[in-house]
């Protein structure tokens, strides 16, 4: 059995995320995004239509998916740098998005990347200029059915010691 970070078993209780979403990303929060499941290979977050997520057609806006769609690459990343020694920095440089039907509902982003992201963690250790990777994130509806598909562009840079 593989044992459990730290971060995973943060990232997992419910309460405790939606205690940090409120902390450092309120709108998430407000939002109502949740942790579905997450592992460090993979995470899918949750986000539902409501009078809070809601644009004008009766479909949830665009920001809120994509708030979703990048905490769910955001989560692997942060576990993958969690207590890292030396400290890695993270930033979103580049966001791509793809909208395929119109999102109602529950909607579920899933992002695969954990193993790409634990590769280029390892490479921004070993590199000064750090690494770049793209890592994708796809929503689908109740029915399964895709209504969004993200890319974001993670930059990684290990901090120096100074």
């Amino acid at each position: 059995m593989k044992e459990v970070s730290k971060f995973q078993k943060l990232a997992s209780s419910n309460f405790l995320f939606r205690l940090y979403m409120l902390k450092v990303l309120p709108m998430a929060f407000l939002a109502g995004i949740r942790v579905k499941e997450f592992s460090p290979e993979k995470s899918i977050l949750t986000i539902k239509f409501s009078w809070l997520t809601q644009n004008p057609f009766r479909s949830i806006y665009f920001a809120c998916l994509a708030m979703a769609a990048e905490i769910s690459t955001g989560l692997l990343v942060m576990n993958g740098i969690y207590n890292s020694k030396p400290s890695i920095s993270m930033l979103v440089t580049k966001n791509q998005s793809v909208f395929l039907k119109k999102a109602v509902g529950k909607i579920s982003f899933t992002c695969n990347g954990g193993k790409i992201i634990a590769e280029a963690i390892q490479k921004a250790r070993q590199q000064e200029e750090g690494s770049v990777i793209d890592v994708k994130s796809v929503g689908v509806d109740e029915a399964g059915d895709t209504v969004a598909e993200f890319t974001f562009t993670w930059s990684l840079k290990a901090k120096s010691k100074a």
